[in-house]
């Protein structure tokens, strides 16, 4: 640990990998709680998925054609908000099951960026680091729309916390109430788009869901007060992306392979000590 600390110093590639880790872990915190509450999950790794169309889109824009703005990270935010929206028009409107609509826009994504990618020639480093991950390859750039987009996030969520609170529980009463339902389920969704697109930079897509979910999922084990779990979720996704840098720096190891099975393996361990409390106290009651 005394050797990682001081990497993190002297290192700059690792000292941008804390700050992207910082800022995954507030959005991780933030949006995963409400993916937890209102029982998302599954849309959110739809979302997650389909993202790979506007990876693939991009990389092939910049190397077949030479546009050089056409950054991944972009591509992947276009796709993330796209699917996002398409995804909420479909349920929202047409009454169609989630799960079918999860189906096709997964499906549809995964196919348009392997499309994409395998017309582009050579071997692609980015689209590797964006499927599992390589927090050390966060340029400065990405640093600042990273930042960006977590500011914003955080923004947008104090503005509109109570409503999206009064959808996650209950939708007909908060309808009831007045409230444009729709239209809060829409950004609720971008929201999860653009949070997604901030995790895939330290995790990757496959391990995307690692991150958004399990930080609150262990923090719905510790409280039911919704404010609470997000910073209880925002303290654990800081521990896990720091301890996990710290350890894959150690071994030499995947940092972001190594942040989701630290987030696995704690959730796993807290649905362990949960079991045994509860059975000390029925064998108390016995």
């Amino acid at each position: 640990m005394p050797s990682f600390l001081e990497a993190l110093q002297t290192n700059p590639l690792l000292f941008a990998a804390f700050l992207a880790g910082i800022a995954a872990s507030f959005v991780s915190g933030i949006i995963g709680s409400y993916v937890v509450v209102k029982r998302i999950v599954f849309i959110a790794g739809s979302i997650s998925h389909a993202v790979l169309s506007g990876i693939g889109f991009c990389i092939w824009l910049e190397r077949v054609h030479g546009v050089e703005q056409a950054s991944p990270l972009y591509g992947a935010l276009g796709a993330a908000i796209l699917s996002a929206l398409i995804m909420g028009w479909i349920r929202l409107y047409y009454h169609q099951r989630e799960d079918s609509a999860i189906a096709a826009i997964w499906s549809i994504g995964m196919a348009l960026g392997i499309l994409f990618i395998s017309q582009t020639p050579g071997f692609n480093v980015e689209l590797t680091n964006f499927l599992v991950g390589n927090i050390l390859w966060v340029s400065k750039t990405d640093l600042y729309v990273l930042w960006s987009l977590d500011v914003a996030v955080i923004l947008i969520t104090l503005c509109f916390h109570k409503r999206f609170l009064a959808i996650c529980f209950d939708e007909e009463q908060a309808r009831l109430q007045g409230l444009n339902t729709h239209a809060l389920y829409m950004l609720l969704l971008i929201l999860i788009a653009v949070s997604i697109v901030l995790l895939i930079q330290v995790v990757g897509i496959v391990l995307v869901m690692t991150m958004l979910t399990i930080p609150a999922a262990i923090a719905n084990l510790l409280t039911s007060n919704l404010s609470s779990m997000m910073v209880i979720a925002i303290v654990l996704s800081c521990l896990f992306c720091f301890s996990g840098n710290a350890f894959a720096y150690c071994m030499d190891w995947p940092a972001g392979a190594t942040i989701a099975l630290i987030a696995g393996l704690t959730y796993v361990l807290s649905l362990f000590i949960r079991q045994q409390k509860r059975k000390k106290a029925l064998n108390k009651t016995v």
